[in-house]
């Protein structure tokens, strides 16, 4: 599906979705059809503004009647932090142009589009409709769940294995926009870190806050090795709120970080965020394992284990840094909550000593 058919879709605010919105968006998929009554059933503001919709139109049964529906954020800190990297109109472009080629569980769009100046408006079947049950960011996952994720991460990933010189097609995913967007977690890193740090509190132990401050003041030279692998598509944003379930299958939700990026990156930030330590440590080197499995299972090249180690390693700095600067933020996480994902990748960044890992040369 591209923007262009859904161009009558863009709204900016809760109060534009009205019975004629709807009525546009079935059309798109099935002319003719008609809706009757549509009821918002919440209103949620976090990076986007998120409305949840029952739609009654007389479509086809396959259309789906709950829709969840993202337009531009009503908080400026979700804005100031989305703005200028165009998180929300990269997950639109992900729908339009990039959805159908990736081989997991997402969302079916129903509308994708963006306007320059003018915001844009995603319109997700809601997952509840068909009893898949989204995930909460302070979820934890047990062993078994957390290997059927690996496996996902690995059937992803093979997908588009060193994607970024075998595809133009997916070269805006690593341009200027993600550079941008670099560059700004650069020059934004010390003081966010020292911020978070401060109202970690105990969530995260003394030792690391030397550490975790000389990573932020040399964050481009650990981007840098971090960047220093094969590439493939990443998701980049895989905590416990950003996955869901049908049955025992998982899928993943919110693309807006969707990039081009290590592998391993996205395998980090799952383990450390999803998994409390100590269910970690005891499944970590079988899930390393089923996670190598699962890329030659899909055509990729066998990775050398103690190699994906060392890169699993580094990327937990990454799952450390995004939990510290969410809390710093405030606003996007319930505190509660951000501070347990802080503590459990803490732990994840102390058992690995993974600061140094991700200053090597």
């Amino acid at each position: 599906m591209g923007a262009d058919r859904t161009t009558g879709a863009l709204v900016r605010r809760p109060e534009d979705i009205d019975l004629a919105w709807a009525h546009r968006v079935v059309s798109s998929h099935a002319p003719g059809s008609g809706v009757r009554s549509i009821s918002v059933d919440s209103v949620d503001v976090g990076t986007t503004t998120r409305v949840r919709l029952t739609v009654d139109h007389d479509g086809p049964d396959d259309l789906p009647r709950r829709w969840f529906v993202k337009i531009p954020s009503r908080s400026w800190k979700a804005v100031a932090i989305t703005a200028l990297p165009r998180l929300p109109q990269t997950e639109v472009r992900f729908y339009g142009e990039l959805a159908g080629r990736v081989p997991v569980a997402r969302p079916r769009a129903l509308a994708a589009t963006k306007r320059f100046g003018r915001g844009f408006t995603l319109v997700l079947e809601d997952v509840t409709e068909s009893g898949a049950v989204p995930g909460k960011p302070g979820d934890a996952l047990d062993a078994a769940s957390a290997a059927r994720m690996v496996s996902l991460l690995g059937r992803l990933h093979a997908s588009h294995w060193e994607a970024a010189s075998l595809d133009a097609e997916l070269a805006w995913l690593a341009g200027p926009v993600r550079r941008l967007e670099d560059g700004l977690g650069t020059a934004l890193a010390v003081p966010l870190m020292r911020r978070g740090l401060g109202r970690a509190g105990d969530a995260v132990p003394r030792g690391l806050h030397a550490p975790a401050m000389r990573y932020a003041s040399q964050r481009r030279r650990a981007q840098r090795h971090l960047a220093a692998a094969p590439r493939t598509l990443v998701h980049h944003d895989c905590h416990p709120g950003n996955l869901y379930w049908r049955g025992d299958e998982p899928g993943l939700l919110d693309w807006q970080l969707v990039r081009i990026g290590e592998g391993a990156g996205d395998l980090a930030y799952l383990l450390a965020t999803a998994l409390e330590p100590a269910v970690r440590r005891e499944a970590e080197d079988a899930l390393l394992a089923r996670y190598a499995d699962a890329l030659v299972e899909h055509g990729a090249p066998r990775l050398d284990a103690s190699a994906l180690r060392d890169r699993f390693r580094a990327h937990l700095t990454y799952a450390f840094e995004a939990m510290v600067v969410t809390l710093a933020v405030g606003g996007l996480i319930d505190d509660p909550i951000c501070l347990e994902l802080v503590r459990r990748t803490a732990a994840a960044v102390a058992d690995h000593d993974a600061f140094a890992a991700a200053l090597e040369t």
